[in-house]
């Protein structure tokens, strides 16, 4: 019987193994842990299955934008407790990842045992942050409202905002996610709405409000 089924996204193997045995010593032969690279591999393991009880999210994954990972994953799958793992530990990254929805905050630095406890405490429905996690912070209005608008972009409009961001032209989008250039023009037409921008360098601002450590 699988007691926990916990998906690992992070794009370093080495990291990765690390977490599987800890996960594994911790939570006993039960756990049954899924791995993967990028945030495109991520919504194709949510897309087949969304009752995870937990992803552990690597702040810097490939297809993503800062915090833009985690924010996706709490608006398409609220159900699910996101905890973000990274090697960067200043303070305001942590309280961001609070601020942006995340259960819980694990230093890459962390021993075998601090990410065990941690992992243990999110699964039993608590939280978990290290010590500069909690300092006082508010993100800032238009942070707020760029999360809100990625929020309730779907996954496929939220992987043509980032090819938009990194300077593909429609054509380039279509032949990549193989649909027609008219589809990807009416993704566009569609983000710009949600996201209240009428072009591509507003979009990308927008995305660069949810980078990891605000611009000072």
């Amino acid at each position: 019987m699988v007691a926990y089924e916990i998906l690992i996204a992070d794009d370093h193997p080495l990291f990765r193994s690390a977490l599987q045995q800890a996960l594994t010593m911790g939570l006993g032969a039960g756990v049954r842990l899924v791995e993967v690279a990028s945030i495109a591999e991520l919504e194709a393991r949510l897309a087949e299955k969304t009752d995870w009880d937990l992803v552990l999210l690597d702040l810097n994954m490939p297809g993503a934008y800062g915090f833009s990972g985690l924010v996706l994953l709490r608006g398409q799958y609220p159900q699910i407790p996101v905890v973000m793992i990274s090697a960067q530990e200043e303070s305001a990254v942590v309280v961001r990842a609070r601020e942006f929805g995340a259960s819980g905050f694990i230093p890459k630095s962390s021993s075998l045992e601090v990410i065990q406890q941690a992992v243990r405490q999110v699964l039993e429905g608590e939280v978990w942050w290290p010590p500069q996690g909690e300092e006082a912070a508010s993100l800032s209005s238009e942070a707020r409202a760029a999360s809100a608008g990625l929020a309730s972009l779907t996954p496929q409009q939220f992987r043509v905002l980032t090819m938009v961001c990194e300077g593909l032209l429609n054509k380039q989008i279509a032949y990549e996610l193989s649909v027609s250039e008219a589809t990807v023009k009416a993704h566009v037409t569609a983000i710009f709405r949600k996201l209240g921008v009428r072009t591509r360098t507003q979009a990308a601002l927008l995305l660069q409000q949810l980078e990891s450590v605000p611009a000072a």
